[in-house]
């Protein structure tokens, strides 16, 4: 009797501290009298349009990227024959350095701003909040398989590109992987349960050491580089823009061509760069405005000319820039690429996405405590799915841009390794300080076996989507493109084994398996 009335108690406990938890709100206090089933459907509509704002500002960051790396130095040389000078332009950047420092962590930045703002918050705990380890695990599933689903058939029918520098891949894929055997070792092997200050720096110190053993590859460094050769690749980085904007792009069906026809979305200011000069600053930031808050008469004009199919599609584009426009306007103030070769906005890029992330923060506790699902599924499904858009936006651009499917599928490998060695690495190694130092305490991981078998599965996943890779590369000459039907059919199966990720972590972490 005295073991029921404890239970009782327990539940009673239980329920006042999800009573107290789902008084917070979100932006009036008002919200809390609201039925539950409103104001999930408020917050999820909410983070959804979140979501439409990162694949936005990710839209501003690529360009941003893209003006950094054609960054160039004069290089003097004396042709010692005749003695005269020869002046050329060099790139600053390494392809390969560029690739996973500038490209993936601006795109992982989401999920890094995310994992810190919630181990921030948990400062003083000792135990870690699951939300951030839980969405980097859930990003490295989306980004492997769902982005890989939609570079494969972007590319024309028949169509193929393959990765021309195949030993700096396998480097970077080789990172990707030790990266989450690493994560296994340290919840499950080493100190089970815990986090030491010395996991976490080892965990943070490894991504220098990716940084360095890519070079070594790029350079071909004897004795720490693998003795493969490297196929013609690019001059640009990124080649000139065909009018491909973004990932929400919709396409027009052209009776003369099997494949379709791009219209771009994003970004119409860019289209005023032609016109003024480069030292025309202010020009160009004040156009950014306008073309915020106005949508282009012709655009008006070529929706009411257009009947059918063409019609339905113009409308859309003007719902869709409806729906984006104070977007537009908000980012407007990140400051034109022209500037300091594109390093300001690509800063400032970095800001906004950081202060989405807070707000996405904020809307996963509320949504986890009004409807009662684990913290960690919401972080594997939505959130992972989310915070990722910035990835698939930019590997969709590169794999329709580049003539090589490189940056699109590094992107995906390095955004993988960032977000292990930074992503989870830095959040731990604050809290793991702070432990050290106020309670000469570890960090302790709640839920970390629903995490390790999580990584396991996706593990064993990965595994499977890398050898449908390099089945195409021996069949088809590339891991992009090729034959439509066969493109679709690779497509659909890398989409099957996310949802196989996503099915068993999170049916392991809420118990029921």
């Amino acid at each position: 009797m005295v073991h029921d009335d404890k239970t009782a108690a327990g539940k009673t406990f239980n329920h006042i501290i999800v009573e107290k938890a789902c008084e917070t709100y979100f932006l009036f206090p008002g919200e809390t009298s609201m039925g539950d089933g409103f104001r999930t459907f408020f917050y999820f509509l909410a983070l959804a349009y979140c979501f439409i704002g990162l694949s936005a500002i990710t839209e501003r960051f690529f360009r941003s990227m893209e003006h950094v790396v054609q960054q160039t130095r004069t290089v003097v040389e004396i042709d010692p024959r005749n003695n005269t000078q020869r002046v050329r332009h060099e790139k600053v950047w390494n392809y390969t350095i560029a690739d996973i420092t500038l490209l993936a962590f601006g795109t992982s930045f989401p999920q890094i701003s995310l994992a810190t703002i919630d181990a921030i918050r948990n400062i003083g705990k000792l135990y870690a909040g699951g939300l951030g380890p839980g969405t980097l695990v859930g990003s490295a599933a989306f980004d492997l398989f769902p982005i890989h689903a939609v570079c494969v058939v972007v590319p024309k029918a028949g169509e193929v590109k393959k990765i021309s520098d195949l030993g700096v891949w396998i480097v970077e894929l080789f990172w990707s992987f030790w990266a989450y055997i690493w994560l296994y070792i340290i919840l499950e092997v080493w100190s089970p349960n815990v986090i030491t200050v010395w996991e976490a720096l080892l965990t943070v110190l490894q991504f220098g050491m990716l940084l360095v053993h890519a070079y070594a590859q790029d350079k071909r460094w004897p004795l720490v580089s693998l003795p493969l050769d490297r196929s013609e690749r690019p001059e640009e980085w990124v080649p000139a823009e065909k009018g491909i904007a973004d990932i929400f792009s919709i396409h027009q069906g052209n009776a003369a061509d099997s494949t379709y026809q791009h219209l771009p979305l994003s970004d119409p200011s860019d289209k005023h760069f032609d016109i003024y000069p480069e030292s025309d600053v202010a020009s160009i930031w004040k156009h950014q405005f306008v073309d915020a808050l106005m949508l282009d008469s012709t655009k008006l004009r070529d929706t009411n000319n257009r009947g059918g199919v063409g019609g339905g599609v113009g409308w859309a584009k003007v719902f869709w820039n409806v729906i984006v426009a104070p977007w537009k306007l908000v980012f407007a103030f990140v400051p034109p690429y022209q500037i300091a070769h594109g390093w300001i906005a690509f800063i400032c890029s970095l800001i906004f996405i950081s202060g989405i992330a807070y707000i996405v923060t904020r809307l996963t506790d509320l949504i986890s405590c009004v409807t009662g699902i684990n913290s960690y599924v919401i972080a594997f499904t939505a959130l992972a799915g989310g915070t990722s858009w910035p990835d698939l936006v930019a590997s969709k651009i590169a794999a329709e841009r580049q003539t090589t499917a490189d940056s699109a599928i590094a992107n995906i490998t390095c955004s993988n390794s960032v977000n292990i060695y930074v992503g989870i690495g830095v959040p731990w190694l604050i809290d793991t300080v702070y432990n050290f130092i106020a309670y000469g305490e570890p960090l302790r991981i709640e839920n970390a076996e629903g995490l390790s078998f999580s990584l396991l599965v996706f593990f064993s996943t990965s595994v499977g989507c890398i050898s449908i890779l390099v089945v195409r590369r021996i069949v088809f000459g590339g891991e992009l493109g090729g034959p439509r039907v066969w493109a679709w059919v690779t497509c659909a199966y890398f989409m099957l084994l996310w949802l196989i990720f996503v099915v068993l972590s999170s049916l392991k972490v809420s118990g029921i398996i």
